[in-house]
């Protein structure tokens, strides 16, 4: 009863409305002929008056949105000031007290728009004494932080109007001939020299494999030819982790380590000449092998405020001689190559208190370069990392003693090693993680794939069901997306940007989308990715995921406080210039900043109205179809997102730091912006293949429906109230505007991704081909090629099957039966049945003896995959 009512009142208020709307839009037709035809006249009048009175409002507004939009803000306001101020004189009504109080508010907004000296003395002065009171102290360290790196396309994303022609033209950065020879030499030689489950049982990879990596230069690849290392680009470094990381996942960590934030790389850009003569050849040619020791037991995400070690200024007596050194202790953990280290990178606090350097007593954090071999200095234990095979463990010191040229960049580098640090982390945030995660997520999809077409249920692929194909879509869009992020970053560090926040998002979104790719691809392989053994591929990636997540700034700290903090500080075109103005006590730029931040915030506001009223068409886009329109909403996001930006530091000033739920949310919107940014620009220079158009339609969706899931949740949790419902006004999306894929469109993708497709084939380049016959990957790829030559046979028995030629059992013998009613012939029959071996060897699991633990027993395989083994070998 309630809902008919509902219903009813609902029915009658909508109908009056169109009512209305119908009598104002036509005023003629809705006059009565009954009416009295004077009283007819006077109506059509005044709603005809009433409709020509609107129109220059209209026009008025929207020529302000134009401006505000554009960016001219003063242009705008002055219109709209001079129209509101100059009506009554071209209606020629006499002027009202409104009309008199809105002349008065114009010539206070003229005066202090254009006349600065003004402005400061009655405004800005004000607002800046206010805001030095309320803004949060920063202590140095953070400040640090903040300023490490430079600022690339995030600074786009924050503008509110990103410039795709300046992002696409940027170019790629390329590998040279000597890198591409490296891929296809040393680094292809590997997967020969690495076996996954000997270094499980063993506990590390061998020592051939460390001997073949220090004889070939991959602990030097950073480091300067002139200084006897490789020389390589970020791009070269990206693509040997990469590639690695699909060999194995302690392989790739093993490698990565000497080559980003470590000693290597901190000498390069901050020691002395004569550290760099004496240490970077020895690096590079592997006699000795680096450790950076930051994380201690009670420092991890805080590692600058939590840090207990530390080191005292002395002078010591050493073989006869006085020496000015430092007596350092510290105790750290969780430290990638300790147990092997010749030579440990350690950061603690200096102290200074008998002045020996100058009148500091503590002259803040250090980095120093400590040999294994002093006395005092404990290494060799081990930590076990869930079993993932690499060298980790603790390091301690215990009144180690030093020349003060162990810091590195000598005397001049004390006390500056937390600005070392944060200038430094690009390579293991940007370069490192991102690419070991790309090249974990395509060994992934390719096990995934190839096993969703050789494994068959109910006399199909696994991969025909939607169930599978969902899953198998979902990591073959975040593959594509990690390659290209991985390729933006390697790209900023080639042009010679440290770009922070972009390291922070590629960091944090490259090793949580390889958990969700090796938890599908663990779905699709089911069983057999369940039980370890050499056949098991996927169970190293799934072990290993919690490592990246967990290093380099734990991803829940870098999505909450790093990404969205930082960002909104370094990549905002005008709170930096704020912040450094009150900073210096500089009112003129402070008014400068200021008043160009409120400008900021109008042509926001136009902006995200703009394109919200618009459905985001007027946004810029350089593709055509649904890819452009992709392209469209991010552009419109990006304004809604600026400007939810600058709502949350207004109304939440220092205390946002402390809201982590909204933090984690902007940072969630701006991850999915820059993650849709590289996918549209790996798509541009691969010039647009039609192969790829419905995987990267797939992901920038994805990628759309999140950054509004995003700015959703922060509107609607947004504490000041009042704020959040302009927000609303404004268009930031309260709710979802768009569903996300169709299911349609990862059909379409999923038939594109099996029996080795070449979509299939171009999202798992890098993946290093494993040696033929060789247990797990190897005999699957074996299968494949054998299940899909035998593809027209199957078929055709099942098309006898269904015409009644053939009886559906039994199913042992239907070959035979098939060959012997003509169906197939002997070739379809030899076909087949290597189709059926080696589907049978690919979905074997590994098998141990009774009362031995697997981890103890000697390697061997003796499984039916041996006569496939031996074939593929022979191939």
């Amino acid at each position: 009863m309630w809902g008919s009512t509902r219903w009813n009142c609902s029915t009658r208020c909508s109908g009056a409305f169109r009512s209305i709307c119908s009598k104002m839009m036509n005023p003629r037709e809705s006059i009565s002929p009954t009416m009295d035809l004077e009283k007819q006249r006077r109506g059509i009048l005044m709603v005809e008056t009433f409709l020509l009175s609107l129109a220059p409002w209209l026009l008025l507004a929207a020529g302000a949105l134009v401006l505000m939009k554009s960016g001219r803000v003063r242009i705008a306001s002055t219109m709209v000031g001079a129209v509101l101020c100059g009506w009554p004189l071209v209606t020629g009504q006499p002027p009202t007290v409104v009309d008199q109080l809105i002349r008065i508010l114009f010539g206070a907004f003229l005066i202090m728009a254009y006349f600065a000296p003004i402005r400061r003395l009655l405004i800005t002065r004000i607002l800046m004494a206010k805001v030095t009171k309320i803004l949060p102290s920063i202590s140095d360290t953070e400040r640090e932080a903040l300023e490490g790196g430079t600022v690339w396309w995030d600074a786009e994303i924050f503008s509110g109007s990103p410039d795709w022609d300046s992002w696409f033209s940027q170019g790629t950065s390329e590998l040279s001939v000597e890198e591409k020879e490296f891929l296809d030499g040393p680094v292809a030689e590997l997967v020969h020299l690495v076996d996954n489950w000997k270094d499980r049982q063993n506990g590390t990879i061998s020592d051939e494999v460390f001997e073949f990596l220090a004889k070939h230069g991959f602990f030097g690849m950073i480091i300067p030819k002139r200084y006897g290392g490789l020389g390589f680009s970020a791009a070269a470094m990206s693509a040997v982790i990469s590639h690695t990381a699909t060999i194995s996942n302690a392989l790739s960590i093993t490698i990565m380590v000497p080559n980003s934030l470590g000693p290597g790389e901190l000498l390069l850009h901050f020691g002395t000449e004569e550290q760099k003569a004496t240490l970077l050849p020895r690096l590079a040619s592997g006699e000795e092998i680096p450790c950076f020791a930051l994380t201690e037991p009670e420092a991890g995400s805080d590692a600058a405020g939590s840090m207990k070690s530390h080191g005292v200024i002395v002078e010591q007596q050493v073989d006869g001689k006085t020496v000015l050194g430092i007596r350092l202790n510290w105790e750290k953990r969780y430290i990638t190559l300790a147990p092997r280290a010749t030579l440990i990178g350690v950061a603690f606090r200096l102290f200074d208190p008998d002045h020996l350097l100058g009148e500091q007593d503590a002259l803040g954090i250090t980095c120093a370069l400590i040999p294994a071999h002093l006395e005092g200095v404990e290494t060799g234990q081990r930590h076990d990392p869930l079993g993932v095979p690499f060298l980790n463990g603790p390091t301690s010191g215990r009144d180690v003693f030093v020349p003060i040229d162990a810091v590195i960049g000598g005397e001049q580098g004390c006390g500056k090693g937390w600005r070392m640090l944060m200038k430094s982390l690009s390579a293991g945030r940007g370069i490192s993680l991102p690419s070991s995660s790309a090249g974990g997520a395509q060994l992934c999809l390719r096990v995934a794939g190839a096993h969703a077409s050789v494994r068959e249920q109910f006399g199909l692929p696994i991969g025909r069901f939607e169930g599978v194909q969902e899953p198998l879509v979902r990591s073959a869009a975040s593959s594509y997306s990690l390659d290209a992020l991985r390729l933006a970053t390697t790209l900023a560090v080639d042009s010679g940007e440290k770009p922070a926040v972009i390291s922070a998002v590629a960091k944090a979104f490259a090793t949580e989308r390889l958990r969700d790719v090796v938890n599908d691809c663990m779905d699709i392989v089911a069983g057999n990715a369940i039980c370890r053994g050499p056949r098991n591929v996927l169970a190293n990636a799934y072990s290993a995921v919690p490592v990246g997540i967990t290093v380099e700034g734990a991803n829940i700290l870098t999505r909450t406080m790093i990404i969205f903090g930082q960002g909104a500080i370094r990549c905002h075109p005008h709170v930096t210039s704020e912040l450094e103005a009150i900073e210096k006590g500089d009112s003129v730029a402070f008014d400068r900043a200021f008043w160009g931040h409120v400008g900021f915030v109008f042509a926001n506001s136009a902006r995200s109205l703009v394109h919200r009223i618009s459905a985001y068409r007027f946004c810029e886009s350089n593709f055509d179809g649904p890819i452009g329109r992709c392209q469209q909403r991010i552009g419109g996001l990006s304004a809604h997102f600026a400007l939810a930006t600058d709502f949350a530091m207004a109304t939440l000033g220092g205390s946002l730091k402390r809201k982590e739920h909204l933090t984690g949310r902007l940072a969630d919107a701006l991850t999915w912006m820059t993650v849709a940014s590289v996918v549209l620009k790996k798509f541009h220079d691969e010039d647009r293949p039609d192969g790829d158009a419905d995987l990267v339609r797939y992901q920038l969706e994805t990628c759309v429906v999140r950054s509004e899931e995003a700015l959703a949740g922060f509107v609607q949790n947004l504490p000041l109230r009042p704020a959040s419902w302009l927000l609303r006004l404004l268009g930031v999306p309260a709710r979802t505007i768009t569903s996300g894929p169709s299911d349609q469109l990862a059909d379409r993708i999923a038939a594109e991704l099996l029996d080795g497709s070449p979509l299939w084939q171009r999202l798992t380049a890098d993946v290093v081909p494993p040696p033929a016959g060789s247990p797990g990957l190897a005999t699957l790829e074996f299968a494949l090629k054998k299940v899909v030559a035998s593809r027209p046979d199957s078929e055709t028995l099942k098309s006898a099957i269904r015409s009644g030629k053939l009886a559906k059992r039994p199913t042992s013998t239907l070959i035979e039966r098939g060959l012997a009613a003509g169906v197939i012939d002997e070739q379809g029959q030899k076909r087949l049945e290597e189709a059926d071996e080696a589907r049978r060897a690919a979905i074997e699991v590994d098998v141990f003896a009774a009362g031995v633990s697997p981890a103890a027993e000697p390697y061997s395989i003796d499984t039916p995959a041996d006569p496939i083994a031996k074939e593929g070998a022979g191939e």
